[in-house]
């Protein structure tokens, strides 16, 4: 089993590289990166786990040699937002940085599975969807957004009322997309069920809801929420993984093309939008089916999914538009 992090020297791809190293399930693990590669897969190297480790910068063809037989692309690139940069800026450059790489994976890996971890994944899941399509290699079962980050902070952030010694056995449903009001945790679909007191709901779920910013005011402008979202996302890869070598149950939320999917059609009628985070029950071919949980949300949680239609589908129509009208350099 072999594992590509594309963006492996930035902030999430260092510590997801090493959580990757330390992963029992890999036979090789290959780095790329546009500078500070070989330093980091140096010092990697010297981990004593069964990975085979190698790293590439962009020089002498080493974007092919990355991602040459990959079974599984995993995607942290990106830069984050500098001062005076816009948005839009920022969506610009992302969005070309993971629409090379996806090109990449076409080209050299075509039926490794992709996890999309770089922002804003309601749109780069969309991009990368489109770009396969136009290399004709697009398989929709192969195609996850990484929303795993939420539903880490709900979980977390749900302890303090459950008293759970380890938060992670708390399941809870989030649901919609990856960015503020796209984010909608299903607090009363928890599994086992959780008790919250009405006045402390609306705070626990715009918590799990914009918990970056948090992370970006406590570190006062020097970064985001990089150590989290690296252990998100190897959380997700590390269940892709035992799912693809046979371990039956495997379910987690999953931001996917739906139509698709199986039971995709569904839940796209029902919410109008064709790409959506909803329970993905994991195997041997990626995502083997979805769960249509929206009938089952509160009416507390179905107004917050309104909210969450309507920003998910401008999201979505920016990513695909980014693709069939590139803007002009």
């Amino acid at each position: 089993m072999k594992a590509v992090v594309a963006g492996a020297s930035g902030g999430i791809g260092q510590p997801l590289s090493l959580l990757l190293k330390a992963c029992p399930l890999l036979d090789e693990l290959s780095l790329y990166d546009v500078v500070n590669t070989p330093g980091v897969t140096a010092d990697l190297s010297h981990i004593s786990s069964p990975a085979k480790i190698s790293g590439y910068l962009p020089a002498d063809d080493g974007i092919a040699k990355a991602f040459k037989d990959a079974d599984v692309v995993v995607i942290p690139a990106g830069i984050p937002r500098k001062p005076g940069m816009t948005r839009d800026d920022l969506f610009k450059i992302n969005a070309g940085i993971v629409q090379g790489l996806i090109k990449a994976s076409a080209q050299y890996c075509p039926k490794a599975f992709i996890l999309v971890i770089s922002n804003p994944v309601n749109s780069t899941v969309p991009i990368a969807a489109e770009t396969l399509k136009a290399e004709g290699v697009f398989d929709p079962k192969r195609l996850m957004g990484v929303t795993t980050l939420d539903v880490v902070r709900a979980e977390t952030f749900v302890q303090s009322l459950t008293g759970e010694r380890d938060p992670a056995k708390t399941v809870i449903p989030v649901i919609g997309g990856h960015s503020g009001e796209t984010i909608v945790p299903l607090f009363s679909l928890a599994k086992p069920s959780v008790n919250i007191p009405a006045d402390k709901l609306d705070a626990l779920t715009n918590r799990v809801q914009f918990g970056g910013d948090e992370v970006v005011k406590a570190k006062d402008g020097a970064g985001s929420a990089t150590l989290s979202m690296a252990y998100a996302g190897y959380r997700f890869t590390e269940k892709l993984i035992k799912a693809v070598k046979g371990e039956a149950n495997i379910v987690e939320p999953s931001y996917v093309y739906l139509p698709g999917v199986p039971g995709g059609d569904a839940i796209a009628k029902e919410t109008g939008c064709d790409y959506f985070s909803v329970p993905v029950t994991l195997g041997p071919s990626g995502v083997e089916k979805v769960e249509n949980i929206v009938p089952n949300a509160n009416e507390y949680e179905k107004k917050l999914l309104q909210a969450a239609y309507t920003g998910l589908k401008g999201n979505i129509e920016k990513g695909i538009e980014f693709v069939k009208n590139p803007p002009q350099k």
